[in-house]
């Protein structure tokens, strides 16, 4: 070949790899540009055969598995989910145990799958099975991100007690209430265990092969400064695209043991985790409209003082969160859902809520027939979606729910740079419980009016919005069209919990 063909034919490859890098960049390149959309399932519960219909996997049903995952990727794909966060994928303790299959994040070892998401009937090897289930996710535009557990199961304590902290009497030492774990023994920062650093690598090394995208690192604080920013660093020497987010909050004061480290959101960003989880998932408790929006403005300036990007996700609500609708009924999850296309983060959501399941099983905490574990009952954290057992897909019927979930998410996705990349200005309202902002973008504005009250409506709210004088300019994206515009003020009524979404064209704040 001719050296002008060949270096004509490399710029070609060049050109097409460009292109494809840039309509599919990588997790982290979402992340960091606030357009990755996130949804946290349970592989074992994810696509469970509930075939009876008790709520619970019976030994002739078939729980969820690498494999039979696949069959739902479609579902998110339409729901415009471009990211699954896989709760622990690695085997579970079975000793001192809570629930009858293990809770994940009792680890009993960094360097193997968990049979229990493994299709028995299949051919291929669990890491086979595994990457065919990550290359159907990638073959759709899915990433994928592990969850690396912060604490190891009894299990693997006594296989390998290197790796823990111990008490004067050399036994191992329970984390809070976190019976079922025990913590290891990471070191500080100028003197790190070498034997927890090399079984993290080996952890990185086998999720990095099976093609994970990045990591949510689970409690990632009772880790040090120095811990992190080897083990970043190790990871991003063989993928420098690879996403870490911190299970890390600016709430958080204190570690769960005083035997554990702490080290707080901030230097987890400073020793090079992408994100963190903020402290949305107080807006339950949040009686004020200012807490919310000066949680927003707190996460704007404290992103902002880093000098490379870093990014948040919108966590109101997690696997460790009850459901939104035993909190406080179906339109605080509507309320989330434009919440959650609105704000200049990454949207957040655990598999289950987009149809409002309420997370209650009717066999919980009861005796069970059979278990894998030295746990002979149904452990279940009430509204919460269980990490315990084998039990049920997850998934409500709420149609109000699921209409508004999908609504909101393609909203987003039509305005993506004005959600990602527009100014956030606080609006004044007049009222304690009533929030309202907007977002800005090239000439393009939307106004969000909500009430936190999701007992009482809120009457003659009145919104001051300079320049904004005519009503027949505003296209209602959601809520009641119950509003009107005079003299720059927008005026209108909320329902309790109601949510409010008004776009403006030609218009700036």
């Amino acid at each position: 070949m001719k050296l002008k063909s060949f270096l004509t034919l490399l710029l070609s490859l060049f050109i097409i790899n460009s292109s494809y890098a840039a309509a599919n960049p990588g997790v982290r390149t979402l992340f960091l540009n606030n357009k990755a959309v996130i949804c946290a399932i349970n592989l074992r519960t994810f696509n469970a055969k509930d075939s009876n219909g008790n709520g619970i996997i019976d030994n002739d049903e078939e729980s969820g598995n690498f494999i039979n995952a696949v069959e739902r990727l479609d579902e998110l794909k339409a729901d415009n989910i471009n990211t699954l966060h896989l709760l622990p994928i690695t085997p579970t303790g079975k000793l001192k145990a809570l629930g009858t299959a293990g809770c994940l994040y009792s680890m009993a070892d960094f360097w193997s799958i968990n049979p229990q998401l493994v299709d028995m009937n299949s051919s291929l090897t669990p890491e086979e099975q595994a990457k065919y289930f990550i290359e159907e996710c990638h073959k759709r535009g899915i990433r994928v991100i592990f969850d690396l557990p912060s604490c190891g199961a009894y299990d693997l304590f006594l296989s390998h007690p290197e790796l823990f902290l111990k008490d004067r009497k050399q036994l191992s030492i329970v984390p809070s209430d976190w019976t079922d774990v025990r913590l290891f023994a990471v070191g500080k920062d100028d003197n790190l265990n070498q034997d927890v650093m090399e079984a993290h690598k080996r952890y990185i090394d086998m999720i990095l092969d099976l093609g994970a995208d990045g990591l949510r690192a689970d409690v990632a604080t009772i880790k040090p400064y120095s811990f992190w920013k080897e083990l970043i660093k190790y990871t991003r020497d063989k993928n420098k695209d690879f996403l870490f987010l911190a299970e890390a909050s600016d709430s958080w004061r204190e570690p769960p043991s005083k035997y554990a480290p702490f080290t707080p959101y901030n230097k987890l960003l400073e020793a090079g985790f992408d994100g963190y989880y903020g402290s949305f998932f107080n807006l339950k408790d949040w009686k004020k409209a200012e807490d919310l929006i000066a949680h927003i403005q707190f996460n704007n300036k404290l992103l902002n003082s880093y000098p490379e990007n870093k990014s948040v996700i919108l966590s109101f609500t997690t696997h460790d969160e009850v459901s939104p609708v035993v909190l406080y009924g179906k339109n605080f999850s509507v309320m989330i859902c434009w919440l959650e296309a609105t704000l200049p983060y990454n949207p957040y959501i655990i598999d289950g809520f987009q149809t409002g399941d309420d997370y209650i099983y009717p066999w919980a905490n009861t005796k069970a027939a059979m278990t894998e574990t030295d746990d002979d009952f149904y452990f279940v954290h009430r509204g919460k979606m269980d990490i315990f057992n084998f039990s049920r897909k997850p998934g409500g019927k709420s149609k109000l729910i699921n209409e508004n979930f999908k609504k909101a998410f393609e909203f987003r996705i039509k305005n993506q740079d004005l959600i990602a990349k527009g100014t956030f200005t606080p609006l004044k309202s007049g009222k304690d419980r009533v929030f309202a902002y907007s977002r800005s973008y090239q000439g393009e504005t939307i106004i969000v009016v909500g009430n936190l009250d999701q007992k009482r409506s809120q009457k003659r709210v009145i919104i001051k919005v300079s320049g904004i004088n005519k009503k027949e300019n505003l296209e209602l994206i959601h809520g009641m069209p119950n509003y009107k515009t005079k003299k720059n003020k927008l005026y209108t009524d909320l329902e309790a919990g109601e949510i409010k979404v008004l776009r403006i064209a030609d218009f700036s704040i």
